[in-house]
């Protein structure tokens, strides 16, 4: 684990990627790598057409066909390299030193699993190119990557800018003192205002497990605010991080209480592609 890793893309939040990315590896002390994914499935390393021609076509369309074909996969091949050049020159701008471009041909989560060994942290944005006109849209990888990577992942929107307070949603769970423990033991966010926010029935349970996580970061030296709320977990969430101008919200993925609930079912999707701010998902 030992890198900063950013997908880059043709899209809007390509920009974002490259500044959270820049600003995650000055934070950690990490180099950067700016990753590039043609999709084989829509750009084939080796034209197949046949199954195209149909009845009555001639021989010559076929060839012409397979030529199209390669020519648009070299020039999405010379697009890619122009982007992390793009970026590059981006992430130098904003300060960062250790860059390393990479381009790949395959499959998007493929390849995020088979570098996943030297990633630190995954950075992307919530959107693709197919999907940016859609304004709370998620794009088709990201739900996959949530679910099949096991390092943190920073979602970010168009517009990045560097977060001064974050909040932590927290329900008492394992993964969510997991991901304490990680934001504790991480140079990431020090320095920045903590909320600590749990969205359940106040007992005397509860109040004592937010008053532990409270305690223990804030022996990491972290400024907390300490937050018990009611009501329906995402919106209770959304209206705190917008009264509080919330710049970041870091949430334990996979855990196994109303909050997994929102992470791995609809209210997943829900809260990810409602979000008006970056969020970084700890497993």
């Amino acid at each position: 684990m030992t890198k900063i890793l950013a997908c880059i893309d043709g899209s809007a939040a390509a920009p974002a990627v490259c500044d959270a990315a820049t600003w995650t590896s000055l934070r950690l002390d990490a180099p950067l790598t700016l990753l590039h994914v043609l999709d084989r499935s829509e750009y084939p390393v080796k034209g197949d057409l046949s199954g195209n021609i149909g009845l009555g076509s001639r021989e010559h369309l076929l060839d012409e066909l397979v030529s199209l074909d390669e020519k648009r996969g070299r020039l999405a091949l010379e697009h890619g390299k122009h982007l992390l050049e793009s970026a590059k020159i981006r992430a130098e701008e904003n300060g960062a030193e250790r860059i390393n471009r990479l381009q790949r041909h395959g499959n998007l989560i493929e390849t995020l699993q088979e570098m996943e060994p030297d990633t630190r942290l995954l950075v992307m944005g919530r959107q693709g190119e197919a999907h940016e006109n859609s304004a709370h849209s998620i794009g088709s990888h990201l739900e996959s990557v949530v679910r099949t990577l096991h390092r943190p992942i920073l979602v970010v929107l168009p517009d990045f800018t560097q977060p001064r307070r974050f909040m932590i949603a927290f329900d008492g769970s394992s993964t969510a003192k997991k991901a304490l423990e990680m934001v504790g033991s991480s140079p990431l966010l020090q320095g920045l205002d903590c909320h600590i926010v749990m969205v359940c029935n106040s007992t005397a349970d509860t109040e004592s497990e937010l008053d532990a996580a409270c305690n223990y970061l804030a022996e990491k030296d972290f400024n907390v605010i300490r937050t018990m709320l009611s009501g329906e977990i995402v919106q209770t969430l959304r209206d705190y991080q917008k009264e509080h101008g919330i710049d970041l919200m870091v949430m334990g993925a996979y855990g196994h209480s109303r909050i997994r609930q929102f992470l791995v079912g609809s209210n997943t999707t829900k809260m990810v592609s409602s979000s008006d701010i970056p969020l970084l998902l700890l497993r």
